[in-house]
């Protein structure tokens, strides 16, 4: 079983996030940087899905230098090897552009079975690169999995829904992406950590992933972010004091504010 499975670099979601005024793109450098928290249960998925068909996992991550931290926290779990694909031109690439790059460096791994993603990412929670992801690739798509299983050349998942879960299969190869209720991720053992600093990462330009740098980057991007303005800090609360009129108070400021 031959499994590629998507990590993503993100801003800590206890950071305050900024943005740089230049281009109104994420100041990365304002932000502690970690790894997707549902990218860790898409690397466990794959995991457990290795151990129990043998096989490979091969960690994908588009990102700049810092990434490589994300992408070694993969391999300590387990992953047996990665491909990075770093180039200054992805700097401000949408979700299109995120689809195209990782379908090119999937495309590099022979034989893949499986394509496994986190659902969404913490600093945009669009959830859209997997069905991009297999659109671009041509294969099956089955998200919001809260439980996977691979058979004789099929997976299955149950699909998340509000008032329970959907049985969804398909042939392999596929896409899959996992929501937070499918398993409890493993630390990195220590000696897990020792392991990942031997195992290969391939470093991908755009033009090694075959890849026009005119469709990403800003530039390529079919959305963009015109102006930014900082949340105002927030002001102290108006004490009432009831000397008999609080109620009449309290009421007079709820109409103000059109609650009532």
């Amino acid at each position: 079983m031959n499994i590629v499975v998507c990590v993503k670099q993100v801003p800590d979601t206890w950071s305050e996030k900024k943005l740089n005024p230049g281009d109104n793109t994420l100041d990365r450098g304002a932000t502690d940087p970690v790894m997707n928290e549902m990218d860790e249960y898409a690397v466990e998925e794959a995991l457990k899905i290795k151990e129990a068909h043998d096989g490979e996992v091969t960690v994908l991550c588009m990102g700049p230098d810092t990434a490589t931290e994300t992408i070694r926290k993969a391999l300590s779990m387990g992953a047996d090897k990665a491909i990075h694909v770093l180039d200054d031109a992805l700097h401000g690439s949408d979700a299109i552009a995120t689809s195209l790059v990782l379908a090119k460096a999937v495309e590099r791994v022979a034989g893949a079975d499986l394509v496994i993603l986190g659902s969404e990412s913490s600093d945009a929670r669009m959830s859209v690169v997997p069905a991009m992801l297999a659109e671009r690739l041509g294969l099956p798509q089955l998200t919001f999995a809260k439980e996977v299983t691979v058979g004789d050349g099929t997976v299955s998942i149950k699909r998340l829904i509000d008032d329970g879960y959907q049985v969804v299969e398909a042939s392999l190869p596929a896409v899959v992406s996992v929501v937070e209720k499918i398993n409890e991720p493993r630390y990195p053992s220590f000696k897990g950590i020792m392991a990942a600093k031997k195992k290969k990462v391939t470093t991908l330009s755009l033009a090694d992933a075959g890849v026009d740098a005119a469709q990403v980057g800003a530039a390529g991007a079919l959305s963009s972010v015109v102006g930014a303005t900082p949340k105002p800090p927030k002001s102290a609360g108006e004490k009432v004091v009831d000397d008999g009129a609080g109620g009449t108070k309290v009421a007079a400021f709820l109409v103000a504010q059109k609650l009532i």
